[in-house]
């Protein structure tokens, strides 16, 4: 099939330091690719149904197959018998790692870079700058993203101009909070933090760019521009290319990811194994594939990150069909919990599993979403809950943790500081087993509370970051409405990750007929009542108008008769509709821009229609 790659409204002239003539090249050379990312994409949404229509669990792999893209099988890669990647000199010490944009929704270049400035003078050992969960898809906000990324990158003028002035602000409050500077010399600072880059998943599309008449790779869109405007001069400085690859579900997922990266090293004529990439843990089927995808994206790969939020939305999205498995409460679902427990462990044992050249790989731990904000008893609580999380994964192995903001940076750090070695690869644990006990944990619920409250909580962040995604903030600081006015109930910083996670709950709370553990006066819930379709809509109705009447601090003014009515109809559309949707962010994607509630529920009507009739995303940009 021929390439033809067009480019939305006046993109091209607007950031022709982004869309460089080596930029479009390097597009044009991968485009062909987007063919069996749009295979593979069909074949995963015919997996989830048929598993659905047939009542089948996950389960591991014929060991006697060959790895997609490799020469050796399954067998050669549970027992490591393939040649990893060497973990670069950048790579090593990775203690914390931050993450979040490298812009703001509709800012300037001066205001958007701050956030840059933020994260590589936050002292952590590396910034993981988000092209996807994280970073709002509004106007041309992933294009801000890129070129921020790449004036701070090339030191630019007025980078270092916004960093001398960031670097006096972050001292300000670090001499108010740990009571001296966190910053001696800014200069020095900046070179301090390895950056990395997460590209957006192969199941979503660029807003901005089509291929023969429809949407176009959102991977390869984000894997080009960073990469072929970054590393001539992050390699002259002695850097590594570093990836963070989302939402793999298999190990033909990891392969597709590895064509790309190979075909990117080889149009740039760098070596194969160059650009190196983490892998986020983030879907359950992963976890029946942990070796096998690590062998598939050899010599790139260096490591896993275990990520909380999303992982428990692709167990609750697989299991949809099982009428038995309902999860509980939100906040019972930790790391330790269940199922959880099984998957952290998988990863460890994963991850110290040596290659032929006795090589490990890293474990990045999972989310650390707090902020030091509020009242003095609820930052004191907070802090101590999130120093002892990090404590824990530290004992449990890894090699370091994420951070959702500057501020948690030397808050957690020490953690790691104190015991001092530079990474845990190598660490003894079990070996990997692969029978039927070990695909029940990865399954296993535990008896936890079921209650009103959790379920206010999960439609509330649902209903704000919704209405967050919709006006430009992917990642902002929520906690539910009943905690409005309480400096003691802390925000946490939430991404993608937050709303899909909770309408899935939802909808399997309704769908699978949850009873609750406990009583609820308010609604005159008994224990062993169901979610039924009336309650949920007074749940709505009710939790709806809190935002309503809320403060402009906790929901936007200029949103409540806007992007809010509309977050809410894709609450309601997606929840109350027996056939599950696969992502919250295909209708969030569908109505950006949009404020007309009447036309978002044409198209919120047309998503499920399409999806109901053939199991057809609509994911392209239908404002291109």
């Amino acid at each position: 099939m021929t390439t033809t790659l067009e480019f939305r409204d006046a993109v091209l002239s607007s950031y022709p330091d982004v869309y460089t003539p080596e930029a479009i090249r390097a597009l044009e050379a991968l485009a062909p690719l987007d063919d069996r990312r749009r295979e593979r994409m069909a074949a995963r949404l015919a997996l989830r149904k048929r598993r659905a229509e047939a009542g089948e669990r996950i389960g591991f792999l014929d060991p006697t197959v060959l790895i997609p893209g490799k020469s050796f099988t399954v067998a050669d890669a549970r027992a490591g018998n393939f040649d990893g990647a060497v973990i670069p000199p950048d790579l090593q010490r990775q203690w914390i790692q931050g993450t979040g944009p490298a812009t703001k929704p509709r800012s300037d270049v001066r205001s958007g870079i701050r956030n840059v400035a933020y994260a590589l003078l936050s002292g952590a050992d590396g910034w993981m700058f988000d092209g996807e969960d994280a970073l709002g898809q509004v106007d041309t906000m992933s294009l801000d993203n890129h070129r921020n990324l790449k004036l701070a990158i090339a030191r630019d003028p007025l980078f270092l101009e916004v960093a001398e002035e960031v670097s006096r602000e972050m001292n300000q409050w670090a001499i108010g909070f740990f009571g001296h500077p966190i910053i001696e010399d800014w200069r020095k600072q900046l070179d301090f933090t390895t950056v990395i880059f997460r590209v957006r998943g192969l199941h979503l599309e660029d807003r901005h760019i089509r291929r023969n008449g429809h949407g176009f790779s959102a991977s390869i869109a984000d894997m080009v521009l960073y990469v072929v405007n970054n590393h001539e001069r992050l390699r002259a400085l002695g850097r590594s290319l570093v990836l963070y690859l989302p939402k793999t579900q298999t190990a033909e997922d990891a392969a597709l990811f590895n064509a790309m990266l190979v075909a990117l090293e080889e149009h740039l004529g760098l070596a194969v194994g160059t650009i190196k990439a983490y892998v986020l843990v983030e879907q359950l089927e992963q976890c029946f594939q942990l070796m096998e995808i690590r062998a598939a994206l050899s010599p790139h790969f260096v490591g896993f990150n275990t990520g909380r939020w999303d992982y428990i939305n692709s167990v609750s999205d697989a299991l949809a069909w099982d009428k038995a498995f309902v999860n509980p409460d939100i906040s019972a679902i930790t790391m330790t919990y269940g199922y959880m427990r099984t998957y952290e462990d998988r990863v460890r044992r994963a991850m110290n599993t040596p290659d032929r050249n006795g090589r490990f790989a890293l474990w990045q731990g999972g989310m650390e979403p707090n902020i030091p904000v509020g009242s003095e008893t609820g930052v004191t609580a907070s802090m101590k809950r999130a120093v002892a999380g990090a404590e824990r994964e530290q004992r449990e192995g890894a090699s370091g943790k994420w951070v959702a903001h500057w501020k948690m940076v030397h808050i957690v750090r020490p953690v790691w500081e104190r015991v001092g070695q530079a990474n845990q690869m190598g660490r003894a644990f079990p070996a990997l087993a692969y029978g039927p006990e070990d695909a029940a944990g990865l399954m296993q619920l535990e008896p936890a509370p079921r209650t009103i409250a959790g379920a206010r909580d999960l439609l509330s962040v649902a209903l704000q970051y919704g209405n967050a995604f919709l006006r430009g903030f992917q990642a902002a600081a929520l906690k539910p409405a009943d905690f409005f006015g309480n400096d003691d109930v802390l925000y946490l910083m939430e991404d993608m990750a937050t709303g899909e996670i909770r309408l899935s709950i939802l909808w399997e709370w309704l769908h699978k007929g949850a009873a609750f553990t406990e009583a609820d006066a308010a609604t005159g819930t008994a224990v062993g009542d169901r979610l039924t379709p009336a309650l949920f809509a007074r749940l709505v109705d009710e939790e709806y108008a809190k935002l309503r009447k809320a403060s402009n601090r906790d929901v936007h003014d200029d949103s409540k008769d806007t992007t809010l009515p509309v977050a809410r109809a894709i609450v309601q559309a997606y929840v109350n509709s027996p056939v599950k949707a696969p992502w919250y962010v295909d209708l969030l994607n569908l109505n950006l821009g949009l404020e007309d509630l009447a036309e978002a529920e044409q198209r919120i009507a047309r998503f499920f229609e399409t999806f109901k009739k053939d199991g057809t995303r609509m994911t392209e940009n239908l404002d291109f």
